[in-house]
């Protein structure tokens, strides 16, 4: 059953076909995925691989195992995703959409820098940038608003950055990559928390009045070019309840 274009292990395309089922709702919450033997042979790998797999979706919070019973799919919000690992997927995939995601809501506009977006461009407050913003979205509704602030120099070198349109062509850091010649060789995270403001229910479309006062996350990533200049400073604020997690593969 797996794709041999993939490149990834055997365990993380499993994971993935059963993710993408789950997300878009074709498999409901309570089902029950198939045992570790029949992954095995279906997927033609060993019991470790199929047990890697199922293992790697009860992380993610998909599922849970419930002994003498099986693997259940559960009804829960799946994590946020970095503004660094939206940028790795769209290297590998050509699209920042996590599985069972969509975007709208992209609108683009030159404004002048607000001071802690001037901070982390490293130019003067009230310089001209790029605002781009989009919403991604699944089934459980808003994943998270995100922000791109790019200098607006780049805007003359690609229109389409200035246009209230998904891009087209590659993300944004890989069509200014190819409009300078020089590629990105750094990026800065950060994550952290706060509490909903007026400002955040409004991008997340919630009734402000209404809106409960819940921390949510926020992402923040700055990517640098290999002669030193920063490129794009990105935002990204999570929905109501979502969370966020990374992985890593550990050398014994």
């Amino acid at each position: 059953m797996a794709d041999q274009a993939d490149n990834r292990a055997p365990y993380a395309q499993i994971a993935a076909h059963y993710a993408a089922l789950i997300t878009s709702g074709d498999l409901q919450p309570g089902s029950l995925l198939p045992s570790i033997k029949t992954l095995s042979q279906e997927w033609s790998v060993s019991t470790a691989t199929a047990e890697k797999a199922l293992r790697k979706l009860r992380n993610e919070g998909l599922v849970r195992g419930i002994h003498g019973i099986g693997t259940e799919v559960l009804d829960r919000p799946a994590p946020m995703s970095s503004g660094a690992q939206r940028q790795d997927r769209g290297l590998v995939t050509g699209s920042s959409w996590g599985t069972g995601e969509r975007s709208d809501s992209h609108q683009a506009s030159v404004v002048p820098a607000p001071a802690d977006v001037a901070e982390a461009l490293d130019i003067k407050p009230g310089s001209k940038v790029i605002r781009r913003s989009r919403v991604y979205r699944d089934r459980h509704g808003i994943v998270a608003h995100s922000t791109s602030w790019i200098p607006a120099q780049y805007g003359e070198l690609i229109p389409q950055l200035t246009r209230s349109e998904r891009l087209t062509g590659g993300t944004s850091l890989q069509l200014i990559a190819q409009a300078t010649g020089r590629p990105i060789r750094h990026r800065f995270d950060t994550a952290s928390a706060r509490l909903l403001t007026r400002e955040d229910a409004e991008l997340l479309e919630l009734d402000p009045a209404k809106a409960p006062k819940k921390p949510v996350v926020v992402m923040t990533a700055k990517f640098v070019d290999s002669e030193g200049a920063v490129v794009e400073y990105g935002v990204d604020l999570g929905g109501p309840d979502r969370t966020w997690q990374t992985e890593s593969e550990l050398s014994q």
